[in-house]
C-alpha cells in the first residue's frame, strides 16, 4: 500500500461549495440530566452507559449485548475510539492543535492523571454536543478503562494508538481538510480509523471468550480488517456531502472523480452529479466484497459465542441495507442528503438478526434477502 505523502498534493484545497452547515441537534433533555448525575457522582461506569447512545450509530445494542470485562472493554475502547475521531474532526482545529491531542490521549492509557488533565487540553475542540460532551468528561472514560485486566488494555492500547496515529498522519498531510487522493490512498485511511477496530475487537473475542481459540483466532483475524473496513466505506458512502460540508472532509479519491469526468472541487455540483455517480460506483463495488468478507468473519465466530455473533450481525445487517440503497441513490451527493434505511427495516433487521444469529444457513438466507429488497417482517 502506497504512502498517502507520494500521491498527495501539499497545496491547500477548498471546501466545495455548498449552504452553510446546519447546527448540530442538542443533547436530549433526559440524557443531559443523566450525564449531569453521573459526573456529580464520579460514576464512570454510569456515564459511559449514558453517553454510548448519542454518539454511536450502530454498535450501542451490541455492546450492551457483551458481557462482564468484555463489555466493559469494547465500550470504553469504542468511546475512547470516538475521542479520538472528535479531535480529528473538529473545524476550525490547525493540525498543531490536533496532532497534540492525539499525542495526549495515548497518555491517558498509562495514568489516569493524564486522562484528568485531558478535558482541559481540549477546550478549543468543536463538534456535535454528544461527541464533546464525551471529550469533556474523557476522565470518567479512562477511569472506567482502567478497571480492566492489564492484558485488556494492552490490547486496547495498541490498536487505538495505531488508530490514533494513522489519524495524526492525515490531520497533517492534509492541514486543510482531508482531500483523499486514490483509492490506496482511501484503503489506508479506512485502515487506520476502521481497519484497526478489527483486529481490536477480533484480539479481545481471543482474550474474553473461551470458543476462540488460537485456531478460531487466526482464521478470523485473516478477515477481521474487511469487517471494519465495510462499515466504514459504506458510512463514508452515505455522508459524503455531509462529510464535505460539515467536516469539510472529501474521501471519494480525486483520481477516480477524474476518472469519471468530476472533481473533488464539483464534488456536489448539481451539473456533474452523475459524473461524481459514476466514480462512487468504484467505492460501491469496494464495499460490497468488504461486506461478503465480512459475512464469512461472522460465520466464522463460533455459535457458542452468542453474543459475539449478536455484536457483529446487526450493523453488518444495516450496513449490506445501506449499501443496497446506495446503489439506487444520488441522495448523498445533494447538499443536506444523506442515505438512511427506513426505521421499520432497522427493527425488523434487529428483530430478525436476533432471533436468526445461531444459524449460518439462516445468516445467509438473511443476507441475501436483505441485498434484494427492504427486509420487513410479516407483521409490519
Amino acid at each position: 500500500m502506497s504512502s498517502p505523502a507520494s500521491a498527495a498534493s501539499p497545496t491547500p484545497h477548498a471546501a466545495p461549495a455548498s449552504p452553510v452547515a446546519p447546527a448540530p441537534a442538542a443533547l436530549p433533555a433526559d440524557a443531559v440530566a443523566a450525564v449531569r448525575a453521573a459526573v456529580a457522582r464520579r460514576d464512570a461506569r454510569r456515564f459511559c452507559e449514558v453517553i454510548l447512545p448519542h454518539v454511536s450509530r450502530t454498535f450501542a445494542i451490541g455492546i450492551r449485548a457483551l458481557p462482564g470485562p468484555l463489555g466493559r472493554a469494547v465500550l470504553t475502547a469504542y468511546l475512547i475510539c470516538r475521542i479520538a475521531d472528535t479531535v480529528e474532526d473538529a473545524p476550525g482545529m490547525t493540525p498543531e492543535a490536533k496532532g497534540p491531542l492525539l499525542d495526549a490521549l495515548l497518555d491517558c492509557f498509562d495514568a489516569q492523571a493524564a486522562a484528568d488533565a485531558y478535558p482541559a487540553m481540549c477546550a478549543a475542540v468543536t463538534g456535535e454536543p454528544a461527541h464533546l460532551a464525551l471529550v469533556e468528561h474523557a476522565d470518567l472514560v479512562f477511569a472506567y478503562f482502567h478497571t480492566l485486566p492489564a492484558p485488556t488494555r494492552a490490547i486496547v492500547r495498541r490498536w487505538v494508538a495505531e488508530m490514533a496515529m494513522g489519524m495524526k498522519k492525515f490531520v497533517f498531510l492534509y492541514p486543510n481538510g482531508i482531500r483523499i487522493q486514490t483509492v490506496e490512498e482511501f484503503r489506508e485511511y479506512c485502515y487506520y480509523v476502521a481497519g484497526t477496530v478489527g483486529y481490536l475487537l477480533t484480539d479481545l473475542w481471543h482474550e474474553h471468550a473461551p470458543s476462540i481459540g488460537r485456531r478460531h483466532h487466526e482464521r478470523l483475524r485473516e478477515r477481521c480488517r474487511a469487517f471494519g473496513e465495510a462499515l466504514q466505506t459504506v458510512n463514508i458512502l452515505k455522508d459524503v456531502a455531509h462529510d464535505a460540508v460539515v467536516e469539510n472532509s472529501i474521501y471519494v479519491p480525486e483520481q477516480l472523480l477524474r476518472e469519471h469526468g468530476s472533481s473533488q472541487a464539483a464534488l456536489l455540483a448539481a451539473d456533474r452529479e452523475a459524473e461524481t455517480r459514476g466514480a462512487i460506483e468504484r467505492l460501491i463495488q469496494l464495499a460490497w466484497a468488504d461486506l461478503e468478507e465480512a459475512r464469512r468473519y461472522l460465520l466464522l465466530i463460533p455459535r457458542r459465542a452468542v453474543s459475539i455473533r449478536l455484536f457483529c450481525i446487526l450493523p453488518l445487517l444495516y450496513a449490506y441495507a445501506t449499501l443496497r440503497d446506495l446503489t439506487h441513490s444520488s441522495a448523498m451527493l445533494r447538499p443536506g442528503g444523506t442515505v438512511k434505511i427506513s426505521r421499520r427495516e432497522v427493527k425488523a433487521l434487529l428483530t430478525a438478526g436476533s432471533l436468526l444469529v445461531m444459524s449460518n444457513r439462516a445468516v445467509r438466507w438473511l443476507v441475501e434477502r436483505v441485498r434484494r429488497r427492504e427486509f420487513r417482517l410479516a407483521w409490519q
